[in-house]
């Protein structure tokens, strides 16, 4: 079964940025939809961004538009997510996963492994 494993996360002040990575150990991860997704305290798994195998296709939660940008790199078998200009309310535990929103929401249901927290505070 193909692991996959979240760093990157931290503790920022509002305004500041962070770069999450999600390593892969799927053979056939260039071949994968990838999704990350996020659960706040206290509430639901949401989802957050999704790429096309080759990159070229992305999808944005309107709360993120154009403060993150998802991205990859099939060589390494990594997914990105660049996180700029943070608010609290993008304070969360972090996950990825295979598949489109859906599919992705339902492979981290329940929770599989501890994701990368990220908490903005001032």
């Amino acid at each position: 079964e193909a692991r996959l494993v979240e760093s990157g996360g931290g503790t920022v002040s509002p305004g500041g940025s962070l770069r999450l990575t999600c390593s892969s150990s799927d053979s056939l991860f260039k071949n994968n939809v990838m999704t990350w997704a996020r659960q706040a305290p206290g509430k639901e798994l949401e989802w957050v961004a999704t790429i096309a195998p080759g990159g070229g296709t992305l999808a944005y939660v309107d709360s993120v538009k154009g403060r993150f940008t998802i991205s990859r790199d099939n060589s390494k078998k990594k997914l990105y997510l660049q996180m700029n200009k943070l608010q609290p309310d993008d304070t969360a535990v972090y996950y990825c996963a295979a598949g489109d929103r859906t599919g992705a929401l339902q492979a981290l249901t329940p929770l599989p492994r501890r994701g990368t927290q990220v908490t903005v505070s001032a």
